[in-house]
């Protein structure tokens, strides 16, 4: 899932380094395919996107954080979707079409892409990276619903809700990796089923969760 478009407004040398990220991050993916992760290098990358190495620690501190920009890209897409959805949404409302649009905006469905988040989510040696990445992203969605939900709704909520919806997206997107990434269509569908379940509440009447 690809980050979002540089925001109305963003200066031309913002705009210059936003493009120079993204060509990290993109070369960072083709080399993960083409070579597989743990061979990928600094010094690879920096010549995929044609830059100088040097230039590369401007924008990432190893190669292990540029191979999982793209998870970080997606998280950052979503928290600002998330923040741009309407007041009156319920969190979960928001959330699903938040993630609904970057689906539609974002470059999933290549075979090429898909092959190179299947390799960065399995990678062991990314999970530090990858676990950074998702603690920033269950921070930032927690603010953004602070912002949302009345504070009746208590201090703990925020946090609880983020940790929980993006952990049950995780797992969808993992899912769907695993299962051959078949259409966005069916990760869509994959998505409202976990939304209607979440919103229906975990505690199933009937389903014992401690023996008597």
């Amino acid at each position: 899932m690809s980050g979002a478009a540089p925001p109305a407004g963003t200066g031309r040398r913002e705009r210059k380094k936003l493009a120079t990220r993204a060509a990290l991050r993109e070369a960072a993916l083709r080399l993960a395919v083409r070579h597989g992760v743990e061979s990928v290098t600094v010094e690879q990358i920096a010549a995929e996107a044609d830059i100088a190495v040097r230039t590369f620690f401007n924008y990432f501190s190893t190669r292990e954080e540029a191979l999982v920009a793209t998870l970080a890209a997606g998280a950052e897409a979503l928290i600002a979707e998330f923040r741009a959805r309407p007041g009156a949404e319920s969190v979960l409302t928001a959330l699903r079409e938040a993630a609904l649009r970057v689906l539609r905006t974002g470059d999933l469905a290549g075979p090429e892409r898909v092959q190179a988040l299947r390799l960065i989510v399995r990678a062991p040696s990314l999970e530090p990276q990858r676990l950074a990445v998702f603690a920033a992203q269950e921070r930032a969605l927690a603010a953004a619903i602070a912002e949302r939900v009345p504070a009746a709704a208590g201090a703990r909520y925020p946090a609880l809700c983020a940790a929980t919806a993006l952990t049950a997206m995780r797992l969808v997107l993992d899912e769907w990796l695993d299962g051959g990434a078949a259409s966005r269509a069916a990760l869509r569908e994959s998505l409202d089923e976990v939304i209607a379940e979440l919103a229906a509440g975990l505690d199933r009447p009937g389903v014992r969760l401690v023996d008597p």
